[in-house]
């Protein structure tokens, strides 16, 4: 029986930030409770005072273990120490407890343990040379027994995301082994079946034309079937489990003239720049310039706004190159394009890599992004990338474009 509003709460207190608050204030009651008593008891002491403000003081430090372990787990100690030795009190806090369990949690094992003896041998040492005591031994013990909790429970947490991430990657694996195998059943049947009626057709085509003609539509259905059963195949290796298979229709090189008067309308100032003659493209090649200028334009509105944008396209002999350069400032790869269907720069480089070619993105000198693909034709042999004097010169025009 689930309690209405109780995922919610839970939700709420699995959050970082509000288990350190909480955790905050559960360490600092007894300080906060015995400070503005020790001014209303007669009795009291300035010891007492000054222990209750150590409590606070260790507790409001812990507000930071997360992001500041080391410097939470000295600050708890050095509270630990003056009360120590300016009090008669010398129990390690709970302040200090939870910051070396923390500094166990989240910082190399090396610096966590020779942090937690250093502290031991100076709490015991301080208690000696004043008071001639060895109680502080019990606490360095203390913040040892801590710190090992703490390392225990990261080293949970890693093997418990390893086994995921192993899993996952085996499920991965599985997924592709079986793809690959349905793969493999459709091009060996429908190829087979596709030879054959060919052949049939070939022998029969002088003798019964009706025949031939008849055997060779089978044999363009039988390849039409095949494609499509392939075509469903290869959606599943890219496409999200609620999102609807990529559409190619109206994408290509011709296009990207559109992409960049797109842009302009949406207010990013583009210009494009193509030469070479242009010349039909394999259907591969033909959508990934698209999409690569597609990704790149979208990106820079998105992530670099007031930036100038200049998409070079270049027709060589033996392959097509696609360039998309901007000047700002605040360009951070990541998402997804306009389209919801790519992967960000992962998603550029595996469509380039798929059609034999090499991608290169990364920061400019002067400032901005730049998004490079040059894609070999099929049939040719590839050419290495342009040379960097080119790239420059790309570069100037673009900037006083």
């Amino acid at each position: 029986m689930r309690i209405p509003g109780v995922r919610p709460v839970w939700r709420i207190l699995r959050r970082p930030r509000v288990q350190d608050r909480l955790l905050t204030i559960a360490v600092a009651l007894p300080g906060l409770y015995a400070l503005p008593a020790s001014f209303i008891v007669p009795v009291a002491s300035p010891a007492v005072r000054a222990d209750a403000a150590a409590v606070v003081l260790g507790a409001l430090a812990l507000l930071a273990r997360r992001s500041r372990p080391l410097l939470v787990a000295l600050t708890t100690v050095a509270l630990d120490i003056t009360t120590a030795l300016f009090t008669p009190f010398s129990v390690a806090e709970p302040a200090s407890l939870v910051a070396f369990y923390t500094l166990g949690r989240y910082t190399p094992a090396r610096l966590a343990w020779l942090t937690a003896l250093a502290t031991a041998i100076a709490e015991g040492f301080a208690m000696w040379a004043t008071k001639g005591s060895a109680n502080q031994v019990g606490n360095g013990l203390m913040l040892l027994l801590a710190v090992g909790v703490g390392h225990f429970f990261r080293l949970r947490y890693e093997l418990r995301e390893r086994r995921e991430l192993h899993a996952a990657e085996n499920a991965v694996r599985a997924e592709r082994r079986r793809i690959a195998r349905e793969l493999h059943d459709v091009v060996a049947h429908h190829i087979s079946v596709i030879n054959v009626l060919v052949g049939a057709g070939r022998t029969t085509m002088a003798t019964d034309p009706a025949r031939a003609q008849e055997v060779l539509v089978t044999a363009e259905r039988t390849a039409r079937e095949a494609m499509s059963e392939m075509r469903e195949l290869l959606h599943v290796l890219r496409a999200e489990d609620d999102k609807e298979p990529e559409d190619h229709s109206g994408v290509g090189a011709a296009e990207v003239a559109t992409l960049v008067e797109q842009a302009r309308a949406a207010g990013l100032p583009a210009a494009l720049t193509i030469e070479g003659e242009p010349a039909p493209l394999p259907a591969a090649v033909d959508h990934a310039v698209y999409r690569i200028v597609q990704e790149s334009l979208t990106n820079t509105r998105k992530h670099a706004p007031g930036a100038r944008a200049s998409v070079h396209l270049i027709y060589e002999e033996e392959a097509v190159a696609v360039e998309v350069l901007d000047d700002g400032t605040s360009w951070t790869p990541g998402g997804r394009d306009a389209t919801g269907a790519g992967y960000g720069l992962s998603g550029m480089a595996e469509r380039v890599a798929l059609c034999g070619g090499q991608l290169q993105t990364g920061p400019r000198p002067r400032g901005g992004f730049r998004v490079h693909a040059r894609m070999p034709v099929p049939g040719h042999a590839a050419q290495p990338p342009p040379n960097p004097e080119r790239r420059s010169s790309v570069d100037q025009r673009a900037a006083r474009g």
